[in-house]
């Protein structure tokens, strides 16, 4: 289905230069910022009680967390799950209390202001399992990148496989930096839509790559960057259409999915657009730089050997 179609070629390839110093800078700050601020990591990596509670009528969450700064406790999360009347309480470990005593003081507190506030749910992370998911997480990506890499080496050749797995992590790394800059808290929620980021910006790449084989076949006489120009023109109809469908569902997500969705909405929305550009103006840049030709795809036909004469 073509609904946006284009006369002539879109030059990205004339852009490579800039779109790579560009790519780089932001690459940079991102590494930056993630060394220096760090990620705000919450209670599923660092350790601490979640508590899931039910009040009696729609709460408001400014009050529960005056409540809890009254007894000192500014660092929690308070939002809503599910409902307006459900709440989801996210505590740091706190060295003078238990994971039992802590909930219990919580709601005593809460249960002072409102005495319909019921107990719901309550689970303790310790700080060894928090380490544990977070070096689980990272193994995650690792072996997703690795993934990525050979296959793109078998389905094509070495050269997209460094190309595409640069673009990804550039998408990732971008991702964390956002997080690291503005001290968005980052959850497993989090982490899982970083792994969803990965998948999502391979396929745009398989994709556009699949169409720059295509051109090495039909378009024999063209000079690279041409072909590749042509294969990225040729898939901005599909871009747009997918991306913004995609990206509609995700809006929704983050303007009404509330508290316990938005970040993981966040992490989507920054990775979708930034694999967008990323597998148009990251990947195919490089290819060029790594000095892609067409006997890396289309292996030349071998002519039949002339009998010999008697």
């Amino acid at each position: 289905m073509d609904f946006f179609r284009f006369e002539r070629d879109i030059p990205f390839m004339r852009w490579g230069k800039y779109s790579t110093i560009l790519s780089l800078t932001i690459f940079i700050l991102s590494i930056f910022f993630i060394a220096t601020r760090g990620l705000n990591l919450g209670v599923d990596f660092t350790g601490g009680t979640v508590m899931e509670i039910s009040y009696g009528q729609p709460t408001d969450l400014a009050r529960t967390r005056e409540v809890l700064a009254g007894m000192g406790m500014t660092d929690a999360t308070v939002q809503n799950f599910g409902t307006s009347r459900d709440v989801l309480i996210r505590l740091p470990t706190k060295q003078e209390f238990t994971g039992g005593n802590l909930s219990e003081v919580v709601m005593d507190a809460l249960r002072q202001d409102d005495e319909t506030v019921e107990m719901r749910r309550v689970e303790f992370v310790g700080p060894q399992v928090g380490q544990e998911l977070l070096e689980n997480g990272a193994l995650a990506l690792l072996f997703v990148s690795l993934g990525i890499v050979i296959y793109l080496a078998i389905r094509f050749e070495w050269k997209f496989g460094i190309a595409g797995i640069v673009a990804n992590l550039h998408d990732v790394v971008v991702i964390l930096g956002f997080f690291a800059f503005f001290q968005w808290e980052f959850s497993l929620t989090v982490l899982a839509a970083v792994l969803a980021v990965l998948g999502y910006s391979v396929n745009e790449s398989v994709v556009i790559f699949d169409r720059i084989r295509e051109n090495f076949r039909k378009l024999r006489k063209a000079s690279v960057a041409k072909v590749i120009d042509n294969a990225i023109t040729m898939t901005m109809s599909r871009t747009v259409i997918t991306h913004g469908s995609t990206q509609m569902v995700v809006i929704s997500m983050l303007l009404f999915g509330g508290e316990v969705l938005y970040y993981f909405a966040l992490a989507l929305t920054i990775g979708i657009l930034f694999g967008i550009y990323s597998s148009i103006l990251v990947a195919s840049p490089i290819l060029v730089l790594l000095g892609v030709k067409r006997e890396d795809l289309v292996k030349p036909e071998r002519k039949p050997q002339e009998e010999a004469l008697p």
